[in-house]
Order: C-alpha cells, then structure tokens, then sequence
C-alpha cells in the first residue's frame, strides 16, 4: 500500500509527474489499472493547485530575491522554449506540449505556460487534462510493454 502512496505522490510532484508515478506504481506489483487511474487523477489535480498559487501566492513570494531571481528565469525560459509555439497554436500547442513525456513538459510547465501567456484557464485546464492523459497513456503502454517483455505481466 505504501508504495501506490509513493506513485501517487510522484503525480503530484514537480520532479516526476505520472511520467514516475506509473511506472513506479506497475512495477511494484500494483493492480495496474488502478494505478493508471489514480496517477492521472493526481496529475490532473495539479493545474489547480498550480494556477491558484501562481494567481494568490506567486505575489507574495515574488518579495524574496531568491524566489524573484528563480521566477524570472523560469518565465524567460517558458517564453523562449516552446513558449511561442503554445502562443501560435494555443489550445492545440498546450496539449502536444504537456503530452511529451519528457522532463520540462508536463502539467507544471502547462500551467505556468496558461499564468504567463494568459491563457483562458478553463480552455487551459482541458488542454493540461488531455495533454496528461496521452502523456499517461504513452508512459502506460511502454511500461506494460516493458514488463510484459520481461515477464513480470
């Protein structure tokens, strides 16, 4: 039991998301629909998180330089990385670029993509759950196809 806990945490960390969460989850013998469900779930719980810290508490941390010096230098980075893509294709952009399984992508990126370029959060939030589920689906299938080839299925 306390190793699905950790896969769940792991969906709602910043350092792993359901890309750890999943694999993390199936490989220690966990009922592995269930852990698709719950990871994505907690994944998907993110995007509020996120905006109503970015929208309520950003502000108030933005006093502290390290934090400031930290926030801008995130902000120039999701402006000049995928930035101008997620502008360019809006709704379409969010979604290709949090389903990429790779690290940098995901629902904390998405989210700070929706504060900075001001993104209509409801429009934003399904682009995040949509990007999150494919992401969570390609992350499924290539773990199960990994246990499988092993035996472990």
């Amino acid at each position: 039991m306390i190793d699905f806990i950790i896969a769940v945490l792991w969906s709602l960390s910043p350092f792993g998301e359901a890309k750890v969460g999943i694999p993390y989850g199936m490989l220690n013998g966990h009922n592995i629909y269930l852990v698709f469900i719950a990871c994505f779930a907690a994944n998907v719980l993110v995007f509020p998180i996120m905006i109503f810290f970015l929208e309520k508490i950003n502000k108030y941390f933005l006093r502290w330089f390290f934090y400031k010096k930290s926030a801008i230098y995130v902000a120039r980075r999701a402006k000049t990385g995928s930035g101008g893509k997620i502008q360019k294709y809006g709704f379409w952009g969010l979604i290709l670029f949090v389903m990429i399984p790779l690290p940098g992508t995901g629902v904390y990126a998405g989210s700070i993509a929706t504060y900075l370029f001001r993104i209509e959060k409801s429009k934003a939030f399904w682009a995040n759950t949509i990007g999150i589920f494919f992401s969570s689906v390609i992350v499924w299938t290539a773990t199960y196809l990994s246990m499988k080839g092993t035996g472990q299925v």
